[in-house]
């Protein structure tokens, strides 16, 4: 394929990156708004967490049921379809809670729409910049999953200053303009070059095929340790923030999970730029074994401010499991097709959900004491190192059963 044709699917890419941060704008908006759903429709915080617990859920069923279906309509259809459910999702945020006689059931809705848009986008975005062809695929990978960094914190930073401005009570509107994104988006996958991740006359692994592939289990067992690794530290970086800075709960919330997304960020662009040069097991190795560190000093060293360090090295180390994961598996297993990618995804979001359930479980074990809780979860950047170890040298040429 010509240096033309390459530069045509830039904006395929291009696409891709946007379609990321739709993805953050998915999972992160709404829980600004949880005090808002609270205090105007005085619907108890029991009841609104309940809607992150639906949103995951369903993006994890979406995963799992993407296999029957996207090969058969289409990568194209597929994300555009995704994108359409974002927008309805939003649009039905801004106008549903207040128009039916239960806010609540208008909440679920627009979530069960924008979660179906999500749990897609998360199965079709990685194949689809695995399949653009491109001279460093490792690389691509690794930009395209920091733009999910930069879209978090985007819509953080972008709500927040709305919000200041015109007030919390506009956030209908801020719903509505983030619509634009996925809609604009849509636009653009209807345009753009595509190309299968299968050659032509082949045909995706199903399910079961895959099943019968050890290195497929190695990679699942990595993908579910790098959600864990993730999420088990992200979700307590607020915490982490407002003790170790002495701040309120507001600006921790802001402080502690804006770090980590943004040192996460830089650790996939790093790569991004520069992935030729660097060995992506050692790099992945070198990530682990840091990430190991960051979760000894959030346990083991008791001052606070060491533990907001610790959260910030967390989130620098982990920045290439999640991506690095993925292009080992499809340079594995290059038949693996749609389903080895909605699995991965599932593994991975099994993991974000894990990981932090294995540390919250500890803690309350052992005295609701955090620490311990995170000293635990270090078995996850370990487990990842071993599966790394299992997996090494399968870069595109394992022809195992």
């Amino acid at each position: 394929m010509g240096v033309k044709d390459k530069q045509n699917y830039q904006s395929t890419i291009y696409a891709c990156f946007i379609g990321y941060i739709v993805q953050a704008i998915v999972n992160n908006f709404v829980p600004l708004l949880f005090l808002t759903f609270q205090d105007v429709y005085g619907i108890p915080l029991s009841k609104i967490t309940m809607l992150v617990t639906i949103n995951f859920g369903l993006q994890l069923l979406v995963d799992l049921a993407s296999v029957g279906f996207v090969d058969k309509i289409g990568y194209r259809v597929s994300m555009m379809a995704a994108h359409v459910f974002v927008v309805a999702g939003l649009v039905t945020l801004a106008v549903l809670p207040q128009a039916l006689a239960d806010p609540f059931v208008g909440l679920l809705i627009a979530v069960v729409l924008y979660a179906v848009g999500g749990g897609l986008l998360e199965v079709l975005v990685s194949p689809v910049v695995e399949a653009c062809p491109t001279n460093n695929k490792e690389r691509a990978m690794s930009l395209l999953h920091s733009f999910y960094c930069w879209g978090h914190v985007g819509v953080v930073l972008v709500s927040t200053v709305f919000f200041k401005v015109f007030g919390i009570g506009s956030w209908r509107v801020l719903a509505c303009i983030w619509a634009l994104v996925p809609l604009w988006n849509a636009f653009l996958f209807a345009r753009v070059p595509m190309v299968s991740l299968i050659e032509e006359g082949e045909k995706g692994m199903t399910i079961k095929e895959l099943a019968g592939q050890k290195i497929f289990w190695v990679f699942l067992l990595m993908m579910m340790c790098a959600g864990a690794s993730e999420q088990s530290v992200s979700q307590w970086a607020s915490v982490f923030a407002e003790k170790g800075l002495g701040v309120s709960k507001t600006v921790g919330d802001l402080a502690g999970p804006m770090v980590f997304a943004i040192l996460m960020g830089s650790a996939r662009a790093f790569y991004g730029k520069n992935g030729e040069k660097i060995n992506l097991e050692k790099f992945m190795a070198g990530s682990s074994i840091l990430c190991v560190a960051s979760y000894l000093c959030i346990s083991l060293v008791p001052s606070p401010i060491f533990g907001l360090i610790g959260c910030g090295v967390c989130g620098l180390s982990v920045g290439i499991m999640w991506p690095g994961t993925f292009s080992k598996a499809a340079a594995a297993i290059p038949r693996g097709g749609t389903a080895l990618f909605a699995l991965m995804a599932l593994a991975g979001d099994m993991g974000c959900s894990g990981g932090p359930t294995v540390v919250g479980v500890v803690s309350a074990c052992l005295g609701e004491d955090i620490r311990k809780g995170i000293l635990a979860g270090a078995l996850f950047p370990v487990l990842l190192l071993t599966g790394l170890w299992l997996a090494r040298g399968t870069n595109g040429n394992y022809v195992g059963g």
